[in-house]
């Protein structure tokens, strides 16, 4: 084989919680095992390292439910699993292409006329405050 397959898939493993508490990320070790024995059609499946510390990270007692993985097919004859991660190319636009959208929602209108330039107010010259004496509580006795 001179061409790799590589497969990406979401593996359900909702069906670990139905075994004992301390068997549970052993059992999704298996089970993405399986799916791959499945879905590949190959016997010899290895599992790469950072997809079992996934599965390890939270501790033998609840491993992910769900996991994301790539399944690649080796030259060797073996399936390897690994962790998918995604590889996302971002297009930039220049600022010329893109279409300003208008919002359906208006915002609520102003009390001032729409066809009058508002009036800028100057502000006011403030007298100097004077200051009232602080009023006493009466003493309680």
């Amino acid at each position: 084989m001179s061409q790799e397959l590589e497969r990406v898939y979401t593996i359900n493993l909702g069906k670990v919680k139905l075994s004992q508490s301390q068997h549970r990320a052993v059992r999704a070790i298996n089970m993405i095992r399986e799916f791959a024995r499945h879905h590949m059609k190959v016997q010899e499946i290895k599992i790469e390292e950072e997809l079992a510390h996934l599965i390890w990270s939270k501790g033998i007692r609840s491993p992910p439910r769900k996991v994301r993985v790539r399944m690649t097919k080796t030259d060797d004859g073996y399936i390897l699993v690994s962790q998918y991660t995604e590889e996302v190319e971002y297009e930039v636009t220049s600022k010329k292409d893109t279409k300003k959208i208008d919002d359906k929602v208006e915002a609520p209108k102003k009390e001032t006329p729409s066809k009058e330039a508002p009036k800028k107010e100057t502000p006011a010259k403030e007298a100097p405050k004077k200051e009232t004496p602080a009023k006493e509580a009466p003493k309680k006795k």
